[in-house]
């Protein structure tokens, strides 16, 4: 299955996600969600997966957790806040980079139209 299919499986559970639950919740709360509804979909969805960071051929004691990670190939962030700002948009771009994943999608619960708060970024794809 290509990053686009499973995009677009993702989406349909962005959507499945927010109008069964609305905005204003924890994002744990979508995280969990979202998992289930992929999980259902027939993908595998992991949560909190590590990155390492490596500096100059030196590996950091510290790196970053992905929220979800799909089928090994499409990074989500998830967020529950009111505005999203440029740096989210950074965040997801240095994500790939790191982890040498070529899709991720960054999405925002807490909105009145979540068709507008899917945003799709990507790494050489």
């Amino acid at each position: 299955m290509t990053e686009n299919e499973i995009s677009y499986i993702i989406r349909g559970a962005i959507f499945e996600v927010y109008n069964t639950l609305g905005p204003g919740l924890l994002e744990s709360v979508y995280v969990a969600a979202l998992v289930y509804e992929l999980e259902k979909a027939g993908l595998s969805a992991k949560t909190e997966v590590p990155v390492h960071v490596i500096y100059k051929d030196q590996k950091l004691d510290l790196g970053f957790r992905i929220d979800i990670l799909v089928n090994n190939s499409v990074l989500i962030e998830v967020k529950s806040i009111e505005l999203l700002a440029k740096v989210h948009h950074k965040i997801v771009g240095t994500y790939l980079v790191l982890s040498k994943i070529k899709l991720g999608i960054l999405v925002n619960f807490n909105t009145a139209d979540i068709s507008e708060s899917i945003h799709r970024k990507v790494n050489g794809l």
